[in-house]
């Protein structure tokens, strides 16, 4: 188990750097000079040239583009993620501020999709070709077809708008006020829950369908054991596998997902703090922001294939 692990952590170390490279080359291509939107303009829309110059040698920004890249990756190796380019403030606060809300709002996302997705998806197959089983499938196919931001407008206009019971957006947290936060949490779990739901619920029901025609299922039943337990104890152990699997490197696109999410509803987590970034032109942020994120779809996918060699000792050797 320990060759396997430290196998998949080297193995993290080539992904961290092609990616930082991505990253790195996207902020640069962005439209847009960042230096220009902090100098002085003049009534003709023309920059301080002095200005322009001591902004874009304070900020690195005339040196060539390895040597920026080279300079990131020493100063962040050394935990200095550096200071926003227009507010001036130390990053690593203030995405260690947001990080915390949005590894909330996918962890209450991810638990809402298990609840959700493993008890439908048992149902649609102990009950197939059923009206539950149709009900269902349909939610399947409609989660995994429904964008992120159309959905979540649309509970916005439903029950915010037309019903008046939810918060537009906003955030208020738990330790202030049980109530409002929930009431400010549930549109957003929802909107990002739900596709999870479906990829849950259809992996549970083509996994327990294919597992109950098993020989050591039909074995179950003929020496008298109760559909429960044939279910439940024999069934279920095998047909949560490649569930416990999705469920986990899903994770990772959760937190992805928040940026779309936290962006819908005005809330102050990691992935607004990207896009805030984004219309700025703030380089190191935009940058900083994604990698954590990055680590964090890693880490998902590194406790997947954790929890998949615990459950099948053969992928230890794989």
């Amino acid at each position: 188990m320990k060759t396997f692990l430290v196998r998949r952590l080297i193995g993290l170390i080539p992904v961290l750097f092609f990616i930082s490279v991505v990253v790195f080359a996207l902020t640069r291509i962005l439209p847009g000079d960042p230096a220009r939107l902090l100098a002085a303009i003049d009534e003709s829309g023309v920059a301080d040239p002095e200005v322009l110059a001591a902004i874009t040698e304070k900020f690195g920004l005339d040196d060539p583009l390895h040597e920026q890249y080279l300079n990131w990756v020493k100063d962040v190796s050394r935990g200095n993620w550096g200071a926003s380019i227009f507010s001036g403030q130390d990053i690593f606060p203030q995405i260690r501020d947001r990080l915390g809300f949005t590894v909330q709002l996918a962890g209450l996302a991810w638990l809402m999709s298990l609840l959700i997705g493993i008890p439908m998806g048992v149902i649609s197959a102990l009950k197939r070709n059923s009206a539950q089983d149709v009900a269902a499938t349909s939610f399947a196919v409609s989660g995994v077809a429904l964008p992120n931001f159309w959905l979540g407008m649309v509970l916005i206009i439903i029950f915010s708008v037309w019903l008046g019971w939810l918060p537009v957006g906003g955030y208020t947290p738990l330790s202030e006020s049980p109530i409002d936060w929930a009431k400010g949490m549930i549109m957003p779990v929802v909107t990002l829950g739900t596709a999870l739901s479906a990829i849950i619920m259809r992996q549970m029901r083509s996994g327990l369908l294919e597992v109950m025609g098993e020989d050591y299922v039909r074995t179950a039943r003929a020496k008298g054991a109760g559909p429960r337990r044939v279910i439940w104890i024999h069934a279920m152990k095998n047909a949560l596998i490649p569930v416990i699997t999705v469920s986990t490197l899903q994770l990772g696109t959760l937190m992805g997902g928040t940026v779309v999410t936290e962006t819908v509803f005005f809330l102050p987590g990691l992935g607004r703090f990207i896009v805030d970034a984004v219309l700025s032109k703030d380089f190191l942020a935009i940058q900083m922001g994604l990698m954590v994120l990055t680590v964090g779809v890693l880490l998902a996918n590194l406790v997947a294939d954790i929890l998949y060699a615990v459950i099948d000792p053969r992928i230890r050797y794989t």
